[in-house]
């Protein structure tokens, strides 16, 4: 028994990720649609959705990418992009609807300081309001986040046995013998504890007095444990503009830290993120960082990049996607 046929829209932004769990679930199953649809732009920016076929009675999962970068559109207009589908959808008299948003916008808006508003608690009631009964999600900034519901599900996925996966396999690349985990922040150390666990290696933790009256601006770091002639990889939730993220590298190496790498879930490279990590690829600071395809950057990104390493989770969504499709439990695929 299903919850309907499995079928698949995408939206314009998420169309690089759609293909690629379409491909998955293929592969796993076998039994998918994947429906034509149409998001057309008007002058004044207004987005519409026009989905070309009938889905009545189906299962549909709507994957949108709204921090794509290839195309440039904002975040804003790939949320609105999202809603439109998902409203188009539920008019079209589907049985059920699921949003796959790898990366939950405004995540990092999530409790208030002061008279400001929670952004994240908005984007939550705007989704269920075009009526999403269900959201699926990639190591979101703040799983508090899950509370903003009030009716729709929410499953946070976590990358991190894909990435700690291709580790394990690229033995060349990385001396488990010799690496110790750190994570860049307090904030981070269940993460990173979760990272060191799996790996059979120590943790270490940074500690960052940050500057809230700026941006992305930390004012000291200090390092709690020993990196000297070690490799350190520094686990992340995600790289926005990168800034904060050189300091700690550099921190590192200053401690005597060997080698220096970086993983994180969602890689979003915002403003001048990557000629950042760039400069310190080129001063030896930095060996690599690996991310997901959970955020698309080009077809030619990673060979622009040597420094990039690409761990694909879209095997990974396509197993819950097929598992929710069944009425089958998720909960092994969430640890």
């Amino acid at each position: 028994m299903t919850r309907g046929k499995l079928s698949i829209i995408a939206c314009e932004s998420g169309r690089p990720f759609a293909k690629k769990i379409v491909n998955e679930i293929i592969k796993k199953k076998g039994d998918i649609k994947f429906i034509s649809s149409n998001e057309i732009k008007f002058a004044d920016s207004e987005r519409k959705t026009v989905i070309k076929e009938s889905i009545r009675g189906a299962d549909v999962y709507i994957i949108q990418d709204v921090r794509n970068s290839a195309n440039e559109y904002s975040v804003d207009e790939n949320l609105r992009a999202l809603k439109t589908a998902i409203d188009a959808a539920w008019r079209s008299d589907v049985s059920y609807i699921t949003a796959v948003i790898p990366v939950f916008p405004y995540a990092r808006q999530d409790k208030q300081e002061g008279r400001e508003g929670i952004t994240a608690a908005a984007v939550a009631r705007e989704i269920e309001d075009v009526n999403a009964d269900h959201v699926i999600t990639l190591d979101v900034h703040n799983e508090a986040i899950a509370g903003f519901f009030r009716k729709a599900k929410f499953e946070n996925l976590h990358a991190s046995k894909n990435i700690i996966d291709y580790i394990k396999k690229n033995k060349d690349d990385f001396d488990l013998k010799n690496l110790v985990v750190m994570s860049p922040d307090v904030g981070g150390a269940r993460r990173a504890k979760h990272y060191a666990k799996m790996l059979g290696v120590n943790l270490i933790l940074a500690y960052k007095d940050r500057n809230y009256n700026a941006p992305n601006s930390i004012e000291s770091i200090q390092i709690v444990g020993e990196v000297k002639g070690k490799d350190v990889l520094i686990v992340d939730d995600m790289i926005d503009t990168a800034e904060t993220l050189i300091n700690v590298v550099k921190k590192a190496k200053e401690k005597g830290a060997k080698k220096v790498y970086v993983a994180c879930s969602l890689a979003l490279f915002n403003g001048p993120a990557i000629e950042r990590i760039k400069k310190a690829y080129e001063e030896r600071y930095l060996i690599a960082v690996i991310g997901t395809d959970a955020v698309y950057h080009g077809e030619d990104f990673q060979e622009k990049n040597p420094w990039y390493k690409e761990v694909s989770v879209a095997s990974y969504f396509a197993e819950v996607i097929i598992l929710l499709n069944q009425h089958k439990s998720i909960s092994k695929l969430l640890e």
